[in-house]
């Protein structure tokens, strides 16, 4: 049985949900907004997967730094299209935070 890892499954469900709400906010004909927040929001699960396959250390802890700039910067579009669209889920942004806790944990103790 294959062990389960947990940033992995959470950026890809987390990737999911995006892709509905962008479906929603495309119905506020954000189409604009929606094309940032896919493409932020589904590789922070890409960039993770990657990392998973990392030729080196080195390598890993570059691939998941750059997951965390793609959430950071996933954070930054829901803010927005909070305040300025379509009312965002307290989940979304929960979602986000707790991710970003651990890719900063995990780069943080990878040696």
């Amino acid at each position: 049985m294959a062990k389960q890892n947990i940033v992995l499954d959470k950026t890809f469900q987390f990737a999911c949900k995006i892709i509905e709400f962008t479906n929603t906010i495309k119905v506020e004909r954000q189409y604009e907004l929606a094309r940032q927040l896919i493409r932020s929001g589904t590789s922070v699960g890409a960039n993770v997967r990657e990392a998973q396959r990392a030729e080196s250390t080195a390598d890993f802890k570059h691939k998941l730094k750059i997951a965390l700039k793609e959430a950071d910067e996933t954070k930054y579009w829901l803010e927005l299209i909070h305040l300025k669209v379509y009312p965002v889920e307290d989940l979304l942004f929960e979602e986000i935070e707790e991710i970003i806790k651990l890719l900063v944990t995990i780069i943080k103790n990878t040696r």
